[in-house]
């Protein structure tokens, strides 16, 4: 009897380390496909000219939900921001003044996603270069991943059918510079 209790213990036994095994194993080689996909999107770098944007809904810091997707037939422009970056500070006010000549024509429409910040800072950078159009926080930073960006301020100008046309590491100098882009998408 004491037997038979030994060998079904060491069945029990062998069976629950091969289980341990596989285990291990398994979570092993769920982990490197992982990394293996996290490293082929980093060699991938950022999204470019000529790609088809990835879509995404933009939540405002004043609740307003603006998907991509439901912006197709007009030239948008993606600025990646933050309140602790200084070269976004340098054409925040240039971004505003091509807004501003834009606002009303309804072809164009500008969009920020404020990257790795807090709500208050961002409000209080907003406020302070009196931004008008619309902005929202990167949450989770599903859309800087999905445009893998590399840093802040990277601007991206699409053309109607949600091409990326033009892309803009680090701040841009005008607004006459952001109006020259944009205007050459808008000619028929």
């Amino acid at each position: 009897m004491e037997n038979r209790k030994s060998e079904s213990h060491t069945s029990f036994s062998k069976k629950k380390t091969i289980w341990g095994r596989i285990f291990v194993w398994g979570a092993l080689i769920i982990f490197l496909i992982l990394l293996a996909l996290g490293l082929l999107r980093t060699q991938k770098g950022p999204v470019g000219v000529g790609d088809k944007t990835p879509n995404f809904t933009l939540t405002t810091f004043d609740g307003e939900q603006i998907s991509l997707s439901s912006l197709k037939g007009k030239v948008v422009l993606i600025n990646f921001w933050a309140s602790w970056c200084t070269p976004c500070e340098q054409e925040a006010a240039e971004l505003e003044m091509a807004w501003q000549s834009y606002q009303g024509s309804g072809k164009v429409i500008f969009l920020g996603v404020d990257y790795v910040d807090t709500e208050p800072e961002a409000q209080a950078y907003l406020q302070k270069y009196n931004i008008s159009y619309p902005n929202g926080p990167d949450l989770g930073t599903r859309i800087s991943q999905a445009f893998r960006i590399r840093g802040v301020p990277e601007t991206y100008i699409l053309d109607q059918n949600g091409i990326i046309q033009f892309v803009q590491i680090g701040p841009f100098r005008s607004s006459s510079q952001i109006q020259s882009v944009i205007d050459s998408f808008l000619q028929p």
